[in-house]
């Protein structure tokens, strides 16, 4: 008998024995894996992917079915280092440093082990992800281990991961098979990501644009989150080119940092600079959010940066439809639509329907 087929007797003989539990039930027939072909497993191979802000979460494993066994205690038994799966390593794949359970560990691709028991269960991540199952696991390899609660849940008769609880920074990360569930929690701090994929952006074509350091600032801006260093990319953006939209983020940067009479000469140089469409478009913005009194202060504003765009039209037909002189406001979004792109005229001529009915278009 050839080496190969010692190989795969051998192997065989392990599987028979139980020793490949929780996993690997036999690929043949005759209770034998394959070692040299790549042909389909019982246990099949799956992945399962969450984002987490801009980071990825990738768990890659094989799937065993219950198939009539008693799996907890028997064919896993407890108290033993268990796979998390079937044939080689389950892996799981960080892009971004996490906390698991609360506990750091950084990114880069772990082979993913448990020691299931009644109770709790031990999650361990090993730096090794290249081996075929636990069987040449080594605790010394441990890159993190943390505790989880199995709890009982709905049956499955395949053992699948999923993505539990997600939120903006964290999911829980659950293995569901046969009757229970074993979740643990992944957290992400995404603004830190976030800002320093942004800082290598901006290294590249994003930095020497306007756009760019406008849309870094924004986000920081958004979410409350460094602000000096916003300011000064908007202070940036503004060199590149200056444009209302820069003007505008830098005035409320200003204010969110309680500068309020530095962010109202920005935001009048915003004003100053912006075109009909931008005007209308901030106007119609501060509308939406609730400042009426401030929207209609800005609108009769609109033709004064170009009289003849329909958008200057539109703007007029808001002010005297809000002044309850329909048909000022209906002969205003007429001329309105008469210029509007095509793409542009189907959302206003329902408008002019409104007008015409005397119905305000501003509520």
């Amino acid at each position: 008998m050839n080496m190969s087929n010692v190989w795969k007797c051998a192997l065989g003989l392990f599987v028979g024995l139980g020793v490949l539990a929780g996993g690997a039930r036999a690929q043949f027939k005759n209770g034998s894996q394959p070692t040299e072909l790549n042909i389909p497993r019982v246990s099949q191979r799956g992945a399962v992917s969450q984002r987490l802000g801009l980071s990825d979460i990738t768990i890659t494993y094989h799937r065993p079915e219950v198939g009539g066994r008693e799996i907890w205690g028997k064919t896993v038994p407890y108290g033993k280092v268990w796979r998390a799966g079937a044939n080689e390593n389950t892996t799981i794949t960080f892009t971004d440093d996490v906390s698991v359970e609360g506990k750091s560990l950084s990114a880069g691709t772990y082979g993913l082990h448990t020691i299931p028991d009644k109770d709790q269960w031990t999650i361990i991540f090993s730096k090794n992800s290249t081996s075929w199952g636990s069987f040449s696991y080594d605790e010394k390899e441990d890159a993190l281990r943390v505790t989880a609660k199995p709890h009982a849940a709905e049956p499955f008769e395949v053992l699948t991961y999923v993505f539990d609880d997600v939120k903006p920074d964290s999911a829980l990360a659950t293995l569901r098979w046969e009757k229970l569930a074993v979740p643990f929690r992944i957290s992400v701090d995404v603004k830190a990501v976030v800002l320093k994929n942004v800082k290598n952006e901006l290294r590249n074509v994003g930095g020497f644009t306007w756009a760019g350091y406008d849309e870094a600032a924004q986000w920081c801006l958004d979410n409350n989150y460094n602000l000096e260093e916003a300011l000064k990319w908007e202070e940036t953006s503004i060199q590149n080119e200056e444009r209302f939209e820069n003007w505008e983020t830098k005035s409320r940067i200003l204010e969110a940092m309680g500068r309020k009479e530095d962010g109202a000469k920005a935001l009048s140089t915003a004003i100053n600079k912006a075109g009909a469409i931008q005007l209308y478009s901030y106007a119609r913005g501060l509308q939406r959010q609730g400042n009426t009194k401030r929207a209609f202060e800005l609108y009769p504003q609109v033709p004064k940066k170009d009289a003849n765009h329909w958008i200057s039209h539109l703007a007029l037909a808001r002010v005297s439809s809000n002044a309850g002189d329909f048909p000022a406001a209906a002969k205003e979004m007429s001329q309105a639509i008469s210029g509007a792109p095509a793409t542009t005229k189907p959302f206003l001529e329902p408008l002019l329907k409104r007008l015409e009915a005397k119905d305000d278009i501003n509520k």
